[in-house]
């Protein structure tokens, strides 16, 4: 990830000054390593110097980011400057997802309280000063589409905004539960294509399939619920909880969808 030499002699503060200088904002103990041609005491030393200082943090063991002045008092900058970074390192797919991604499509009703990945495999969280990255599986993340969106340190892989819509549904608490997605959503809608949510639905499970339609119907938004109406066409499609870990209520399911709107939902204004 870093580049360049460090001479035997200069501190190791001022290779990171120079990385920094020339747009990079992540490395690895590994890079150090390579370049600095000193001993693995030395570097731990050196870098556990840089962290009292908060001149750098490490979200994994072996990986640092940049801290540029700044955002010293917030403790780390933008998870967007580094999070490509940060997976390919762990080396794990992922796109940016759920509220952070509705947020980058435009739709930020309300910023996330954490910056939200997802990846395929558990996660744990990673926090830094003011900045939360939370992880979220998906066993269909390789066939979903993404869009590669320009960030100040380069490019970062989020979910298309049909994408991030199931997203929204399939992770709810995530969310922030269903009245926040049914807001979202009707803000997420005005980028949405009809054409694309039925492409982007074939890898969906149904009952997600039922809960985004009967949303996007429930704010008006008939052309695409239509789309994946036509979808569920021929399909056995059985009644569904809106909210699954909620009681079923008295509610029956509604006609088309077979959602049985088991909590009240409310649109922000």
């Amino acid at each position: 990830m870093a580049s360049g030499a460090l001479a035997a002699d200069a501190p190791i503060a001022a290779w990171v000054d120079s990385l920094q200088g020339a747009g990079r904002y992540t490395f690895t103990h590994r890079d150090l390593r390579q370049l600095a041609g000193r001993s693995v005491v030395a570097i731990d030393s050196a870098l556990r110097r840089l962290k009292q200082k908060g001149r750098i943090w490490a979200p994994r063991r072996g990986f640092f980011v940049i801290v540029p002045v700044e955002y010293r008092a917030a403790g780390c900058p933008p998870a967007t400057w580094f999070v490509a970074d940060l997976m390919r390192f762990l080396g794990q797919p992922y796109y940016v997802g759920i509220l952070s991604a509705a947020a980058l499509h435009g739709a930020a009703h309300q910023q996330p309280m954490a910056f939200q990945v997802v990846t395929d495999q558990p996660t744990r969280p990673a926090s830094g000063g003011r900045v939360r990255i939370e992880f979220h599986m998906s066993r269909v993340l390789k066939r979903t589409p993404v869009v590669e969106m320009p960030t100040d340190t380069g490019t970062i892989r989020v979910a298309s905004p049909e994408a991030t819509a199931f997203d929204l549904v399939r992770y709810p608490a995530a969310a922030g539960y269903w009245s926040n997605v049914a807001t979202v959503l009707g803000e997420l809608a005005e980028r949405m294509q009809p054409e694309a949510l039925d492409l982007c639905a074939a890898h969906q499970a149904t009952p997600d399939v039922q809960r985004l339609g009967y949303l996007l119907e429930f704010i008006d938004r008939q052309e695409l619920a239509d789309r994946l109406a036509t979808r569920l066409t021929g399909q056995r499609v059985r009644p569904v909880l809106l909210a699954s870990k909620h009681k079923p209520g008295r509610a029956n399911p509604h006609p088309t969808w077979r959602v049985i709107p088991n909590v009240k939902v409310e649109v922000d204004q």
